[in-house]
C-alpha cells in the first residue's frame, strides 16, 4: 500500500506573491501580499487592508507555507495583536519582487514619467510638445552623461576642471527611473534636469491669465511679496505692484485700463501661479482677480 504523505498542520503553499519581510532580533516575519497592492496601500491609495494581503497571517517563510508561531509573534511584538503585527510589517518592512516584477514595475513607472514630462514640457520657439520617443532620448541622454562624469572622476585634475564640476554640481542630475520614488516626483525632477542640461531645447508649457487690479494699487509699493519664478523674484520683491506682477509674466500678451481697473494678459510659468495669485489677495485685498484662460499653452494643431 502507498504511505500515506502527512502535510504539516501549519504549512499553507501561497504562489504568485510579492513578499514584505521584517526582522525582529533573530527571527524574519513575513507577509504574503497581492502584487502592486503594497505600493498602493503605502501611497494611501488602498486603504483596505484585505484587499493587499492574499492571506491575513505572518509567516517565518512564504515560500515553504511556514506560519510563524504565535509564541514568536508574541516575543518580537509585545503586546500587539495579529492585524497590528501584519500592519507593523506592511508599513515597514522591506517590499521583496522577483526580477520579472521588478523589471515589470519599472516599465510602468518609466512609461507614466515620460507621460507627464511630455505633456509639460514644449519647444520654446514652436511652442510644439515633443513626441514621448524624443523625451525618452533626451532623458537617456542625460543619465549617459551623469554615468560617465561619474566614471571619469580622476585625482590631480586642473582648478578650472574643479571649477567646472563645481558648477556642474548645482545643476540636477538625472540618473534614470526608479521603483522607490513616486513617477510624479521624479517627472518633477526630470523637467528640472532636462531644462537645465537642455539636450533638445525644452521649456515649460506655460498658463494664459488674464489678470485685473485697481489702478489705484498698481503704483504702490509691494508690503511684503510671494516667492516669484525663478528670474522673477528680484522683480517681485521691490517697486510696484505692476512691477511685481509683469515679473510673474515669461509674456505679456496684451495690457489695458478701463477705468478704474488695469487688465493683463500673459503667460506664466505654472509653478508661478500659485505666488501671482497670492500676490493679489494680498495688494489688493480681494479687488484684483487672476483668471486661467488656458491651463497649457502649446501650439495650434
Amino acid at each position: 500500500m502507498p504511505v500515506g504523505i502527512n502535510q504539516p498542520s501549519n504549512q499553507i503553499k501561497l504562489t504568485n506573491v510579492s513578499l514584505v519581510r521584517m526582522k525582529k532580533g533573530k527571527k524574519r516575519f513575513e507577509i504574503a501580499c497581492y502584487k502592486n497592492k503594497v505600493l498602493e496601500w503605502r501611497n494611501k491609495i488602498e486603504k483596505d487592508v484585505s484587499n493587499v494581503l492574499q492571506i491575513e497571517n505572518v509567516f517565518l517563510n512564504v515560500s515553504k507555507g511556514q506560519v510563524a508561531p504565535k509564541a514568536d509573534l508574541e516575543k518580537a511584538f509585545p503586546k500587539k495583536s495579529l492585524q497590528d503585527i501584519i500592519t507593523d510589517i506592511l508599513d515597514h518592512g522591506e517590499l521583496q519582487v522577483g526580477e520579472k516584477e521588478r523589471n515589470a514595475e519599472l516599465e510602468r513607472t518609466k512609461n507614466e514619467v515620460i507621460d507627464i514630462v511630455a505633456g509639460k514640457l514644449v519647444d520654446p520657439k514652436t511652442k510644439r510638445v515633443y513626441t514621448t520617443g524624443m523625451i525618452e532620448k533626451a532623458l537617456d541622454q542625460l543619465s549617459s552623461a551623469a554615468a560617465t562624469q561619474q566614471g571619469d572622476k580622476k585625482e590631480g585634475e586642473s582648478k578650472e576642471e574643479a571649477e567646472d564640476k563645481g558648477k556642474a554640481k548645482e545643476l540636477p542630475k538625472w540618473s534614470g527611473i526608479v521603483t522607490t520614488k513616486s513617477a510624479k516626483s521624479q517627472a518633477l525632477f526630470a523637467m528640472k534636469a532636462l531644462i537645465a542640461h537642455q539636450p533638445i531645447p525644452v521649456a515649460r508649457m506655460q498658463m494664459k491669465l488674464r489678470v485685473t487690479c485697481p489702478t489705484s494699487v498698481l503704483k504702490q509699493a509691494i508690503k511684503t511679496a510671494p516667492k516669484a519664478q525663478a528670474g522673477a523674484e528680484e522683480k517681485a520683491s521691490t517697486g510696484t505692484v505692476k512691477d511685481a506682477i509683469l515679473g510673474f509674466m515669461e509674456n505679456l500678451e496684451s495690457q489695458d485700463t478701463l477705468g478704474a481697473e488695469w487688465e493683463a494678459v500673459g503667460l506664466v510659468e505654472p509653478g508661478a501661479f500659485k505666488g501671482l495669485n497670492e500676490l493679489i489677495e494680498g495688494q489688493t485685498k480681494g479687488r484684483g482677480n487672476v483668471e486661467v484662460l488656458e491651463m497649457a499653452v502649446g501650439a495650434d494643431e
